[in-house]
């Protein structure tokens, strides 16, 4: 596995962001999402006296990166846990509070890169999809499996496709012939099931189907859902966090915690807001910040990211 395969997406602006929190010395900084362990890397190379604590699902990923990180020595620490665990991990490794986090949610390129594993629509492979090679269920049992309501509701909710009745119809009828196993036939599916115009706009018509399946198999926004509060909280006064999120759902989660957190949750109408219902953090970046031009070209998996970073101001309020 070469590393030139994965340039970490939109790195010197996600530390940049994190910087002011890490600079002073025993600074902890969590990478939820080790991956191939790029952001970490560069993270323990540019504040020599932090310290890492780096979570990822994928056992495979945590080997990698494990070769890759041990010339920091014990200031890396790797733990095999989904990123919502991150309470549990800091609280089992005593460090109540931290300085900095960081979220990179895109699908790892060595996911993407391994055929078999069943990420990428572009090669047949293994219907599989899991994160977690240790996990129970994998795409295909959702597709041979799921009721048809079911199954429509995933691909609106989870790839905002808009033709998910079509495609899960066909889904259906092709299931009850064989089983679903390989990509290539469902990719075949869906390009069969869609209208021609359908087909024109927005590059590969499984792109939204895969997308949902996956989220799907790896329970993905529940776990947002839980992680980026939890990550908040743990969070010192005067940390910050950096979430890159690729696709909408993601980043309108993530901007959701920001604004509640960066909001008065006084009443309307109060001449003085008192402390406890002042904002805990404050935006640091104007919207979702996106990569340039030349990271596109030079990185094309960095188009669809959106960053967004905070930095908490005040504890909460009792």
């Amino acid at each position: 596995m070469s590393d030139s395969r994965h340039v970490p997406v939109m790195l010197q602006r996600c530390l940049d962001l994190l910087a002011p929190a890490l600079e002073r010395p025993g600074a902890v900084v969590v990478d939820c999402t080790l991956g191939l362990g790029g952001h970490s890397e560069a993270l323990l190379t540019r504040f020599p006296e932090a310290r890492l604590v780096a979570l990822d699902r994928d056992k495979e990923a945590l080997r990698l990166s494990g070769e890759r990180l041990a010339p920091f020595g014990d200031r890396a620490t790797l733990v095999h846990a989904v990123y919502d665990e991150l309470p549990e991990v800091l609280d089992r490794l005593g460090l109540p509070r931290v300085r900095g986090v960081l979220f990179d949610l895109g699908v790892s390129s060595m996911q993407l890169d391994e055929a078999d594993r069943g990420f990428a629509y572009a090669q047949d492979a293994p219907l599989d999809m899991r994160m977690d090679q240790s996990a129970d269920i994998g795409a295909a049992e959702v597709l041979n499996t799921y009721p048809p309501g079911e199954l429509v509701r995933i691909l609106r909710a989870y790839g905002e496709e808009k033709q998910a009745k079509r495609i899960v119809a066909a889904v259906v009828r092709e299931r009850q012939k064989e089983p679903f196993t390989r990509s290539a036939r469902l990719v075949e599916l869906i390009r069969d099931a869609l209208p021609q115009a359908a087909k024109r706009t927005g590059g590969n018509p499984a792109k939204r189907t895969f997308q949902a399946l996956r989220i799907e198999v790896n329970g993905e926004l529940a776990v947002l859902e839980r992680a980026i509060p939890a990550a908040v909280k743990a969070l010192d006064v005067g940390g910050r966090i950096a979430v890159l999120s690729y696709q909408s759902l993601e980043d309108r989660l993530v901007k959701q915690v920001f604004a509640a957190g960066a909001a008065t949750t006084a009443p309307p109408g109060l001449p003085v807001v008192p402390e406890r219902y002042q904002p805990r953090l404050k935006l640091l970046t104007r919207g979702a910040e996106l990569p340039t031009e030349e990271e596109i070209a030079e990185n094309r998996r960095a188009a669809p990211a959106r960053l967004r970073g905070a930095e908490r101001i005040r504890e909460d309020a009792e």
